[in-house]
């Protein structure tokens, strides 16, 4: 449900305490990591306020956290909204090939959230 946005089926799914947040996927991957790689902000915003996501949380196939996932695509707002929290990892590297968010937002032109992560450091 994560992955198209259906902002209206997650919040039901938040209201039912037997749902598991950080459910992975075959990839490893949390509903936090799709959401925020699709950009999807009001999901993310919803998942994030509940206190109950490991922001850090890596997937098992390349080692990346939701902030390196969303660096690569460019979502400034989702960065953003990920840089508030207070445990965020900004300099993360994946296991894959030792990137960080800083180095994918880079190399794919994304200037504004270089200077965010910049700042955030």
């Amino acid at each position: 449900a994560a992955y198209f946005e259906p902002t209206g089926i997650i919040q039901l799914l938040l209201e039912n305490p037997k749902v598991d947040l950080e459910t992975k996927d075959s990839y490893g991957r949390t509903p936090l990591s799709w959401t925020a790689e699709n950009g999807h902000e009001a999901v993310v915003k919803l998942l994030l306020d509940t206190g109950e996501v490991d922001i850090n949380s890596k997937d098992s196939e390349y080692g990346r956290t939701p902030l390196l996932w969303v660096t690569r695509n460019g979502h400034e707002v989702v960065v953003k909204l990920i840089l508030g929290m207070r445990k965020v990892e900004v300099n993360s590297t994946d296991s894959k090939c030792g990137r960080t968010p800083l180095s994918w937002a880079a190399e794919n032109g994304h200037e504004r959230l270089v200077k965010l992560l910049q700042e955030a450091d």
